[in-house]
């Protein structure tokens, strides 16, 4: 993908990401995982720059987090539930996140609860569910590679 434009801060923040197959709203945690379709690895790129400016202006993050090709995302495996296994996010083929499912900070189950608190969860939705520690910036010419064991990889080189 092009690197994008604002920006001299791209960075990458691999993710577990669910894909909605049952929409609803006020799910109940226990009821949750009754709404996932399947799972993919992917990679919530932000503009880290622009992020930055718009928490010392108290404004949204929305430009820094939604532009074009900001969420890449693997193939998507139709699957209700997902063992704990490693996320591990490389660039260059050097790892530089790495972490167990299980110590997400957010269960996929508890995510999808207070999600559907505050908007409608319509099937098709992809929710990105947050970033082990690691993050950092990607130039021009890298490839960053998403791996989720049990999952395809979502791969990425910024041109």
């Amino acid at each position: 993908i092009p690197y994008p434009p604002a920006t001299q801060d791209l960075h990458y923040e691999g993710e577990l990401v669910v894909a909605i197959g049952l929409g609803g709203a006020n799910v109940a945690p226990d009821q949750a995982l009754a709404h996932v379709w399947g799972y993919a690895a992917g990679n919530d790129l932000t503009r880290r720059d622009v992020q930055a400016q718009a928490k010392a202006d108290r404004r949204p993050w929305d430009m820094a987090k939604g532009f074009d090709n900001s969420a890449v995302v693997g193939l998507i495996h139709a699957q209700s539930s997902l063992a704990d296994g490693t996320l591990s996010l490389t660039v260059d083929g050097i790892t530089r996140q790495s972490t167990m499912l299980s110590k997400m900070i957010w269960d996929v189950a508890g995510i999808i609860a207070h999600l559907s608190r505050l908007v409608t969860l319509a099937p098709g939705d992809l929710i990105f569910t947050g970033t082990p520690a690691g993050v950092g910036a990607l130039q021009r010419g890298q490839t960053c590679t998403v791996t989720i064991d049990g999952l395809s990889p979502a791969s990425v080189t910024i041109v």
